[in-house]
């Protein structure tokens, strides 16, 4: 239960909006970015290993206009340009409070080495708040993301950004959750595309059902464009802690050439410890979700945090929060693992799992 609690408290979704959650966060991750800047370039060494170069820190100016704390991965244009989030920072005061409501941010490279970055849009609260995930781009260039909080109810909400002629950003909310109609609430992973221009995420609760702790226990969403400009949501998938599915998905999806979802949830399966799990639509138009494997079962793992990768043959791989084989050094007895689910008579397997 300890490590339980552990874990659902350095994740935040027991304590969203408290100001103690806010420090928190605060402290955490200005002792990451001090340790390992999110900001940084590798580059080959002649000796074979890899030299680091800080590109840019936050929080250059009083009140960090320029964002601070940046939780998720970068993106990369075709001219080069590096364009991310931050989950503070940007507008304080009003709805956005001491610490900022986040913003979206671009990196562009200069002659002599260095790196300029230019703020593309700060998040206001009404338009979103507190973007934990990364972006994507369309095709026209446009840029989309998440944000676990804010929007029309204060739940989070998938926006787009969107190039105007002569420079700058125009941000638009192209969906706020929590209408209360078993919607999801906040999205902390990130979107996908399918070809036909749909986006898919996940959120980390809401939904139809109630799951530990009183917290409903998350959703995986799509949002489809309207012939008018707006966006449709459908609630793919309610997830609902049982043995037989999981709670609480962190991670993005992924998709297989046969238009499947894949992805991972931190609690629920057999072991209560996360799942990872596969979405297959059926010919009525409605999704079908199995669970693929449940971790805490022996050394194999638990609570995967992140999404899923694939591999030429089909594999996937993931890491677990906690679980694994060696254990003597890490909080909880357990210091985490990467796993690879091999496809084998039907069913995925953890190899080496009990």
């Amino acid at each position: 239960m300890q490590c339980k609690q552990q874990f659902r408290n350095l994740l935040l979704h027991i304590i969203w909006r408290a100001v103690t959650a806010a420090l928190a966060i605060a402290v955490v991750f200005a002792l990451t970015v001090v340790l390992t800047p999110l900001a940084q370039a590798q580059t080959p060494a002649t000796s074979g290993g890899w030299t680091e170069k800080l590109l840019y820190s936050f929080c250059a100016q009083t009140n960090c206009p320029d964002g601070e704390y940046p939780y998720a991965g970068l993106i990369f244009d075709a001219a080069g340009n590096l364009y991310g989030t931050t989950q503070s920072g940007g507008n304080v005061g009003g709805n956005c409070g001491t610490y900022g409501c986040g913003t979206v941010f671009e990196l562009t490279p200069t002659g002599g080495g260095s790196w300029t970055e230019q703020v593309l849009h700060a998040f206001n609260g009404t338009d979103g708040s507190t973007p934990f995930a990364g972006l994507i781009f369309d095709a026209a260039g446009n840029l989309y993301g998440t944000t676990e909080d804010g929007g029309a109810y204060g739940e989070g909400t998938v926006f787009e950004l969107t190039l105007i002629a002569g420079g700058g950003w125009t941000e638009q909310v192209l969906y706020s959750f929590g209408n209360g109609t078993g919607d999801g609430t906040a999205p902390i992973a990130g979107l996908i595309f399918d070809a036909a221009g749909s986006l898919y995420g996940t959120t980390v609760s809401g939904g139809t059902y109630t799951c530990f702790g009183g917290d409903e226990c998350g959703t995986v969403f799509e949002l489809t464009p309207t012939a008018g400009g707006g966006w449709t949501e459908q609630v793919l998938h309610n997830f609902t802690g049982a043995y037989n599915d999981g709670a609480y998905p962190y991670g993005d999806l992924i998709f297989d050439t046969a238009g499947n979802h894949y992805g991972t949830t931190s609690e629920g399966g057999n072991a209560g410890a996360g799942t990872a799990f596969e979405l297959t639509p059926t010919e009525g138009g409605s999704w079908t979700q199995q669970v693929l494997h449940s971790f805490g079962i022996g050394t194999d793992g638990a609570r995967p945090n992140a999404g899923l990768v694939f591999d030429a043959a089909g594999n996937l791989y993931g890491t677990t929060y906690f679980g694994g084989t060696n254990n003597s050094m890490c909080s909880c007895n357990s210091c985490g693992t990467v796993f690879e689910l091999t496809y084998s008579g039907g069913a995925l397997v953890v190899p080496g799992a009990a």
